[in-house]
């Protein structure tokens, strides 16, 4: 009697370890897209946002010089940066349809347009969103490929190829679901190249998540600059001329 309930003890344990196995099974893209979602703060909440503005500080060359920092969203794909130092402000653009940028640190005080190849970064900044977020409605492909180590987190990685042929791998933390990384692949004049983006310390503001502290340059280069975010804002009022090629060009920041 004792052998025939322990034999049956040991038939359940081994069909539950079986349905445990089972529900080990890889998430589906839909349902990482769906967990990156409610993480940021949920469908309406994103859709609630329509612009922001973010204000910090740029370091580059290892923290040696500090630049001011600002960058406005505004949707459907907007965005305008700029970084100040010593009376002088760089600035890049994007109005949904061109690009454009001033680059006094070079020497080049009047706005210049930007080649289809240059402003592509520029196209990825203004997702609001990120790449993940409506990727149907974008044109892109996504695909996941399995976990990847990113600096000891095993991160579930997704393979987006945007409808322009770039690359972006986008790797998300296993227990928030949120970017940790973003490691995009592209053709620029010619060259191929990959910058590497690591994303941190989110806050919510306006009812989303999103990073305040950004790193980013050449995958395995040692001088990647930091953008250190200190306030933003959600939902303020924006102009769309900012984001137009200009006649006169305003500034959005007081310079340093």
């Amino acid at each position: 009697m004792y052998l025939r309930t322990l034999i049956g003890f040991i038939s359940a344990a081994l069909t539950v370890s079986a349905v445990f196995a089972l529900d080990q099974s890889p998430p589906t893209v839909d349902q990482l897209v769906a967990k990156n979602i409610e993480a940021k703060g949920g469908a309406a909440a994103l859709h609630d946002l329509q612009t922001a503005r973010f204000m910090g500080k740029l370091l580059v060359q290892g923290g040696q010089i500090e630049l001011a920092y600002m960058q406005v969203k505004k949707r459907p794909e907007e965005v305008r940066t700029e970084a100040s130092l010593q009376g002088m402000t760089q600035i890049e653009a994007y109005d949904g349809k061109e690009g454009w940028r001033v680059s006094p640190f070079f020497g080049r005080r009047e706005p210049e347009r930007m080649s289809a190849d240059d402003v592509k970064g520029l196209v990825e900044d203004a997702e609001i969103d990120g790449p993940l977020v409506d990727w149907q409605a974008k044109g892109s492909a996504v695909e996941y490929l399995g976990t990847e180590d990113v600096d000891g987190t095993p991160a579930h990685k997704l393979k987006v190829t945007r409808k322009n042929g770039d690359v972006s791998f986008v790797y998300l933390d296993p227990d928030h679901f949120l970017e940790i990384r973003v490691l995009t692949q592209r053709t620029r004049h010619g060259a191929y190249e990959e910058v590497e983006t690591d994303l941190g310390d989110y806050e919510k503001v306006g009812g989303v998540f999103v990073p305040t502290s950004i790193e980013f340059g050449r995958k395995g280069a040692p001088d990647k600059q930091r953008i250190i975010i200190d306030k933003v804002e959600a939902n303020v009022p924006l102009d769309d001329t900012i984001f137009h090629f200009p006649g006169q060009i305003p500034v959005l920041q007081p310079k340093r």
